[in-house]
């Protein structure tokens, strides 16, 4: 089993049922070799929760001897990070995305989610103008989706 299959397995063992595993990205191009974690909740995860199981990985990694010089970063992913899995979606019912699909992009808040398709409520206009419509994208046709941060 290659490198970035065997962490997914190990960390998804470690798992609480309320978190989840987003991605495994391997990087052994140069030494050490570089890997990198990224896990989420659904109400969230703390940095306690990232080092317990950095510590686990670490442990687990080092016993098998899978690799002699490498770093380990254990961490959620940023609002930098687009979106990947359906329980991400469901997490942010409610929060303004940003939705790239191969005919443009779209920006609305998040209303629903589930394996076909998403609904945004987008608005358009002003004031007493402003028009909010409900819009549905195919999950097949969306190839990014991003997190709007507000600061409002």
């Amino acid at each position: 089993m290659e490198l970035a299959g065997q962490v997914r397995k190990l960390t998804e063992s470690r798992l609480q049922p309320h978190q989840f595993l987003v991605d495994v990205v391997v990087s052994a191009k140069k030494s050490p070799a570089r890997i990198i974690v990224f896990i989420d909740g659904d109400q969230g995860v703390s940095i306690d929760d990232c080092a317990d199981i950095s510590r686990s990985l670490a442990e687990e990694l080092d016993k098998n001897g899978a690799l002699e010089n490498y770093t380990l970063e254990v961490s959620t992913p940023g609002v930098d990070q687009p979106l990947k899995l359906k329980r991400q979606y469901l997490k942010n019912v409610g929060r303004r995305l940003k939705v790239h699909t191969a005919g443009g992009q779209i920006e609305g808040k998040l209303i629903a989610a589930d394996d076909e398709k998403l609904t945004l409520e987008t608005e358009q206009g002003t004031g007493k103008k402003k028009v909010v419509t409900p819009v549905e994208v195919p999950m097949l046709s969306v190839v990014k989706a991003l997190v709007m941060v507000s600061f409002k």
